[in-house]
C-alpha cells in the first residue's frame, strides 16, 4: 500500500514540474531583450579637453517593444543620453555617452542601463586615458 502512495506521489511531482503553476515562463518569452553590439568602448589615449563622446548601439532582440528607462553613470564625470521612444522588435537604439576629458589620467567607468527588458539592468563600460594638460609658459 505504501508503494502505491509513493508511486502516486512521484507521478504528481513529475507532472507538477511539467506544467508550470504560473505563466511567467510564457510571458518571459514575449518580453524585450536588449542586445548591445559592444558593451565596452575604449577611448585609448586622448588629449585633455578633446571630445569625450562615444555611442553604444543596441537592438531589441525580444518580441515586444523595448523601453530604456534610465542610463545611470557611475560618477558625475560622465553624462548619458539615450533613445527615449519605444524600440520595436529587431529595431535599434543608441546610448550617447560623454566623458569629461578635462580630467587627466586613466579612467574606467560604467553606466547602468535600466529598461523593461528581461536582461535588465545591464552595465556598459568606457575606459581610456586622458593626457595631462599642457602647461602654457609666459614669454
Amino acid at each position: 500500500m505504501k508503494g502505491i502512495y509513493f508511486t502516486i506521489f512521484l507521478l504528481f511531482l513529475i507532472t507538477a514540474n511539467l506544467f508550470p503553476q504560473n505563466d511567467s515562463m510564457v510571458k518571459d518569452r514575449h518580453k524585450p531583450y536588449i542586445l548591445f553590439e559592444n558593451t565596452t568602448y575604449d577611448y585609448g589615449t586622448i588629449e585633455n579637453g578633446s571630445d569625450g563622446t562615444c555611442i553604444f548601439h543596441f537592438k531589441n532582440a525580444g518580441k515586444s517593444p523595448l523601453i530604456v528607462i534610465n542610463c545611470q553613470p557611475s560618477c558625475g564625470c560622465t553624462v548619458a543620453d539615450w533613445t527615449k521612444e519605444p524600440i520595436k522588435k529587431n529595431k535599434t537604439g543608441t546610448i550617447k555617452i560623454r566623458y569629461n576629458t578635462s580630467l587627466s589620467g586613466a579612467f574606467q567607468k560604467y553606466i547602468t542601463v535600466t529598461s523593461n527588458a528581461i536582461n535588465s539592468p545591464i552595465k556598459i563600460y568606457i575606459k581610456g586615458t586622458v593626457k595631462n594638460a599642457e602647461k602654457k609658459t609666459n614669454p
